[in-house]
């Protein structure tokens, strides 16, 4: 028996970033602030020559490419056991922090797909 596993897509409105489920939209965080974390509203998609000469066979045809961040998150499709993980962060900065932590694993997991290229 094989079941694929629910994948959510994400949604930017009005500046803000949600995830969208089957019981309404999650909060994420704010594109201001995605913004700021990575530098601003574009990422330039490298490789160092330390991953060219490591993995010899990687396509690195997109590289030079400048993505819109925005772009990137729209297309996003994140899955179940993450977005979990997400709900039960706060979704508010707590102590004196300037990120939330929803918002802090939510930019790990965009960095990761950004690093790693298009597909």
């Amino acid at each position: 028996m094989t079941s694929q596993a629910a994948r959510y897509e994400t949604v930017v409105e009005d500046g803000h970033i949600a995830v969208a489920t089957g019981e309404g939209e999650l909060h994420v965080g704010r594109v201001e602030t995605v913004n700021g974390l990575l530098g601003g509203p574009a990422w330039t998609i490298t490789y160092s020559e330390a991953q060219k000469r490591r993995y010899p066979d990687l396509d690195t045809a997109d590289e030079g490419l400048t993505v819109d961040v925005v772009d990137m998150i729209n297309n996003m499709r994140l899955e179940r056991g993450f977005v979990e993980s997400l709900r039960v962060l706060p979704d508010e900065p707590v102590e004196d922090r300037a990120v939330s932590p929803r918002e802090g694993l939510f930019v790990g997991r965009l960095l990761d797909e950004l690093e790693t290229g298009l597909a």
